[in-house]
């Protein structure tokens, strides 16, 4: 820990991409009650002491392992008069002692892969009240086929996954996605220049130099190979900030969500109508049913007022270089209940289902700044593309089971879409 007391931070980041995050997490309670994980020296929890909670009066409690650290911290928050709204605490992030629904908002920059992520999304939704929101950061791949030099030292420390994959596990975790923020290199030169700079100066010192410790010299070195592999290596992975809230029963609350039934037929029609300037959506809806690649039980709507249908989402089959995938199409919503949440629910509630019967590609082609918030991501960083010319950011994908590999190719959609 020598080579990184003092140091700035302790993790890619910077202050813009943490006012980023949390624009991303909408309106906070004034006082909103804040709790920064693994906060290292705190420049995350000064930050959010601030400006979080719109007046910034923000109460943020800030946990790490590492009393230096929070010392660190206590100093920095007397110098800017914060010391009433930040309390630091020596606590294990694995074994927090806070009680369920105490907190509006969980931060995590940099330090979730001390538990895993997988565990860190299970261990810390409780801690989350009503409209709460979970700020994580996490290390992933932005290549689509990392090379096998980054892998041997990633994985043998901490396996990195996709952005997609990620995404998906945060479903699967019960979590809505609020928003993705893929972290610039600059975060990574706040963090390891000063690193840098520090591992240079130690390799001079007693401590680290000639004739240091065994433990010093394995240390020094060590810090060296991240910074290597960073150098060679750091167009293949990156820090992706995911900003996620927790789904409430029954999609979100106000919008009951179910499997169409037989008796829908015409009223799903109507919505298609009603929402689309063509009747385009709504005869293709029709076409699928008599189609083979219907897939019973993949038709969902959200009940309106009156139990009326006010949304509605299909999944079908398509192909991606013959293997099997799912298609999100259409999905519309009647307009005097556009943005009111019923959309939503519904694509919400249909990609559950799918991920239940064991579904583990979806495809959609579709506004780019819309489907994010569901775990798309777009389609190309996985090798997939659409059988015609589209933007790249509006053919997108969602891997639901991370165990499944995912094919590359064009993809082959049903007939009655006609391409």
């Amino acid at each position: 820990m020598e080579l990184h007391h003092g140091l700035p931070r302790q993790s890619p980041g910077s202050d813009a991409t943490t006012r980023h995050l949390l624009s991303l997490c909408g309106p906070l309670p004034e006082r909103a009650r804040v709790l920064d994980l693994g906060c290292g020296p705190g420049r995350s929890a000064l930050l959010l002491a601030a400006e979080a909670g719109g007046a910034g009066l923000a109460e943020v409690t800030a946990v790490d392992l590492h009393e230096p650290f929070l010392d660190e911290l206590r100093t920095a928050a007397g110098e800017r008069g914060l010391a009433d709204r930040v309390r630091p605490v020596r606590g294990d992030m694995g074994a927090l002692p806070f009680p369920d629904r105490s907190v509006d908002l969980v931060w995590a920059e940099g330090s979730a892969y001390l538990i895993g992520f997988d565990r860190a999304l299970a261990e810390w939704k409780r801690l989350l009240a009503p409209g709460g929101t979970l700020v994580i950061t996490e290390c992933e791949w932005t290549a689509e086929r990392p090379s096998d030099g980054v892998r041997a030292f990633w994985d043998p420390q901490y396996p990195l996954r996709s952005t997609a994959r990620n995404l998906a596990a945060a479903q699967a975790a019960g979590y809505r996605v609020l928003g993705t923020h893929l972290q610039p290199d600059s975060d990574w030169a706040e963090y390891y220049g000063p690193l840098g700079d520090r591992v240079r100066a130690a390799g001079a010192s007693a401590a680290f130099g000639p004739g240091a410790s065994a433990a010093g010299a394995s240390a020094l070195e060590s810090v060296r190979e991240e910074l290597r592999v960073r150098e060679l290596y750091g167009h293949e992975y990156g820090y992706t900030g995911h900003v996620l809230t927790p789904v409430t029963a029954g999609g979100d609350g106000r919008w009951p969500v179910r499997p169409e039934t037989p008796a829908d037929g015409p009223a799903v029609r109507g919505v298609n109508l009603a929402a689309f300037d063509t009747p385009l959506e709504a005869d293709l809806v029709d076409a699928l049913r008599a189609d083979g690649s219907w897939l019973p039980g993949l038709s969902y709507v959200a009940e309106g007022p009156g139990g009326a249908v006010a949304a509605h989402a299909l999944l079908t089959r398509c192909e991606v270089d013959g293997a099997p995938a799912l298609a999100l199409a259409p999905v519309a919503t009647d307009p005097a209940l556009q943005r009111s949440g019923a959309g939503s629910a519904v694509v919400r509630a249909l990609l559950a289902a799918a991920r239940e019967r064991g579904e583990s590609l979806v495809l959609v082609l579709g506004h780019p700044a819309y489907y994010p918030r569901f775990g798309f991501v777009p389609a190309s960083r996985f090798g997939i593309r659409a059988p015609f010319e589209v933007p790249d950011g509006a053919m997108m994908a969602l891997v639901l089971d991370d165990c499944v590999p995912v094919p590359s190719g064009t993809i082959t959609y049903a007939a009655p879409f006609g391409v």
